[in-house]
């Protein structure tokens, strides 16, 4: 019962990863379920969908189409919405039932692409991982599907990866990480387009913000030649950050993030002691502290002694009565589904 959510709700899982980086990039977008996936995408998962629109289906898979196994006729419905909705590609999501049942996904893939003129890629989400993993199943897949052509480097061109308002918490990430980057940014995926992922090979170097975009950063620099550094542009700019002077801290986001306020902290407080941590399994490397259940963040709380914690709060109501400290709310939408505009 170590995983039992007590107090929290289920975080965004891997799917609703994939959609976030898929969602403006005028691909047709399909989750491979019977559509309560798809309904929670677009009910929670996705803030996006209160001012823009994307092309997202359901498969609607029904209990016999599980049953038995009907990929062709899933094929042929798949055929049949992507020659009326005219994207530019189209992409299967997976979800727990064609985990289950062990679908097929590169038959699929290429019963629909013998049918249709526009690429076709899948992606098997499962349902049970967050969604830092299938938001980097999908940057990888996508730039080894499109990134293809060797062009020449355009000076000064940096491309952003990772940025989604799953880890920003807010409609504006790309805006604000473009405020705090030099040159002629691209932001791959929130507010750019399929074109900016075909002609990544021009860009200079790529800015990595959240751990969904190392592999395809690591690919790219295998491929291309392009270097990358990480770093977390503009996520600090709605945290205020008290006097830490002395102070033991935790801090509790995505890795990238968490390690970018620690390092803001430290240059600000030198005596300050800090530590990070984080819920999610970090695809480049670990945190002070890795929480793989309440049960964790709790037991850390009984063993140790913090003056601030900075996080998303809602993660204090795990602590709520053994934590008599500071809490600075550092907001994750992939937590707690709370944007910084309605905040």
């Amino acid at each position: 019962m170590k995983s039992l959510l007590k107090y929290l709700s289920p975080f965004a899982p891997d799917l609703a990863g994939a959609v976030s980086v898929f969602f403006e990039l005028d691909g047709m977008i399909v989750i491979c379920d019977a559509g309560g996936c798809t309904g929670n995408i677009c009910g929670f998962d996705e803030p996006r969908w209160f001012t823009r629109k994307s092309a997202l289906f359901s498969a609607g898979l029904r209990d016999m189409d599980a049953i038995l196994g009907r990929d062709k006729l899933l094929a042929e419905k798949l055929i049949a919405a992507a020659q009326m909705s005219n994207r530019k590609f189209m992409a299967v999501v997976g979800s727990p039932v064609p985990a289950v049942i062990a679908t097929d996904f590169t038959a699929l893939q290429r019963m629909c692409s013998k049918a249709l003129d526009i690429p076709v890629i899948t992606l098997e989400a499962s349902g049970t991982a967050y969604y830092e993993k299938g938001a980097s199943m999908a940057y990888d897949v996508l730039f080894k599907t499109f990134a293809q052509a060797v062009l020449p480097v355009k000076p000064g061109s940096v491309g952003v990866l990772g940025v989604t308002p799953l880890d920003y918490s807010t409609l504006e990430a790309a805006k604000n990480v473009k405020k705090h980057v030099a040159g002629d940014v691209r932001v791959y995926g929130m507010d750019g387009t399929l074109d900016d992922i075909i002609t990544a090979s021009e860009v200079e170097k790529n800015i990595v913000v959240s751990p969904c975009g190392l592999k395809a950063a690591e690919y790219l620099k295998r491929t291309f030649n392009t270097p990358y550094e990480i770093a977390a542009p503009g996520v600090l700019d709605n945290i205020k950050i008290p006097c830490l002077a002395g102070k033991k801290v935790l801090i509790v986001h995505q890795v990238f993030a968490a390690e970018e306020l620690k390092k803001t902290v430290l240059q600000s407080y030198e005596d300050a002691t800090v530590a990070t941590g984080s819920f999610f399994n970090s695809i480049s490397k670990n945190a002070d502290h890795k929480f793989a259940s309440e049960e964790d963040f709790r037991t850390l709380f009984e063993n140790e002694s913090f003056d601030v914690v900075i996080a998303d709060r809602a993660f204090e109501r795990i602590v709520h009565n053994i934590y008599p400290g500071e809490w600075v709310d550092f907001p994750h939408f992939a937590v707690s589904g709370r944007l910084l505009e309605v905040l």
